[in-house]
C-alpha cells in the first residue's frame, strides 16, 4: 500500500516509518527541511517537502496515496484540524489514521479504556473538537481511525527535557511532582508503531488507546531514570506550582493519575504490548 506519513522524522515517526516499510508499504513522508528529508529517506521513504501549514502539499500527497498516517504534532488545534481536513479531502475513502493522546481522559480514577469520559488539562483540551470532526467522516464514507498514544519510551531513550530537565536533576536528583504516587500510562515506541500499522485496516470510526498495559507511578519512573543516568536512584519531589513555573500548563498533564488498558487494541486490532519490556525513559506524546 502507498502511504503518506507526516511526522516521519520524529521519535514516534521514525519507529512507525520503519514498521510500515518492513510490512512492505511504500511511503511518502512530509519533510519540512533538509534534515528531515535526509532522515526519512534513510529509512526508506520518499520525502515530500513541506509542513503542516502547506495544505495544498498535504492534499496532493494524500490524493496520491492509498492511506494516510498523521503523526506530526501541530502547534494548535486549528492547525491540526486544517491539516487533517486537507489530508482527509485528499485521501477520500482511503484509510486515514489520526494521532490523539491519552491525556484527554484526565485523572482516570482507576483502570479505564476508550469509553472513559474526557476531562483534559488545558494543554490538550483542543483535541476534542479535532477528533470529533475527524471521526465524523466515517458517517460520510471516509475511513478515519484515531490512535491515542500514552507516554512513549524506548529506542533513543532521551529524557523528556520538558519534564526531567526541571531544577532538581541539576542538583543531582531526578524530579517528580508531589508525592509521585500518580500513575503514568506508558507504551514502548515499537509497540505503538505496530498499532499504527494495524490501524490501517481498522473499522472506520475506531478509537484505540495506545498503551502498554503497565501503569507505573511517576516516582517509579523517576527512580528508573535516575538509575539509568548514573544518579544512584536519587530523586526529589517538587511542587506542582514549581513545575508550572518551569514548564507551564503541561505540568498539569504530567501530574495526572492515569491507568489505561490496551484491551481494545489487543482484541479488535490484534496488537498488544510485547512482554518483558525493559524500563525506559518516557517521552511526551500523551
Amino acid at each position: 500500500m502507498k502511504i503518506f506519513l507526516t511526522g516521519g522524522s520524529g521519535y514516534l515517526g521514525k519507529a512507525t516509518l520503519g514498521a510500515l516499510v518492513r510490512e512492505g508499504h511504500t511511503v511518502e513522508a512530509l519533510a519540512r527541511n533538509d534534515r528531515a528529508a535526509d532522515i526519512v529517506a534513510s529509512l526508506g521513504a520518499t520525502p515530500v517537502r513541506g509542513g503542516l501549514a502547506d495544505r495544498r502539499v498535504l492534499n496532493a500527497a494524500a490524493a496520491r496515496a492509498e492511506a494516510v498516517v498523521h503523526l506530526a504534532q501541530a502547534e494548535t488545534g486549528d492547525e491540526d484540524l486544517a491539516a487533517a481536513t486537507a489530508m482527509q479531502d485528499g485521501i477520500g475513502t482511503g484509510p486515514y489514521v489520526h494521532t490523539g493522546g491519552t491525556w484527554v481522559y484526565g485523572d482516570t480514577d482507576g483502570l479505564a479504556d476508550e469509553t472513559a469520559p474526557w476531562n483534559p488539562p488545558s494543554v490538550v483540551a483542543w483535541r476534542r473538537s479535532v477528533e470529533d470532526t475527524v471521526l465524523r467522516r466515517a458517517r460520510e464514507g471516509g475511513r478515519p481511525v484515531v490512535v491515542q498514544p500514552g507516554l512513549l519510551y524506548g529506542r533513543e531513550n532521551r529524557l523528556i527535557d520538558i519534564f526531567y530537565g526541571v531544577p532538581g536533576r541539576a542538583a543531582g536528583a531526578v524530579p517528580y511532582i508531589g508525592d509521585g504516587a500518580n500513575r503514568w500510562a506508558l507504551v514502548h515506541v515499537d509497540d505503538i508503531a505496530t498499532l499504527y500499522v494495524a490501524a490501517l485496516k481498522a473499522k472506520p470510526g475506531s478509537v484505540y488507546v495506545g498503551v502498554g498495559g503497565v501503569n507505573p507511578t511517576a516516582k517509579e519512573c523517576s527512580l528508573a531514570v535516575a538509575r539509568s543516568v548514573g544518579l544512584d536512584g536519587k530523586v526529589v519531589s517538587i511542587t506542582l506550582e514549581r513545575a508550572r513555573e518551569q514548564m507551564g500548563p503541561i505540568a498539569d498533564a504530567f501530574a495526572l493519575d492515569q491507568q489505561l488498558t490496551p484491551a481494545r487494541a489487543e482484541t479488535r486490532a490484534g496488537v498488544g504490548p510485547r512482554a518483558h519490556r525493559p524500563a525506559g525513559r518516557p517521552r511526551r506524546r500523551a
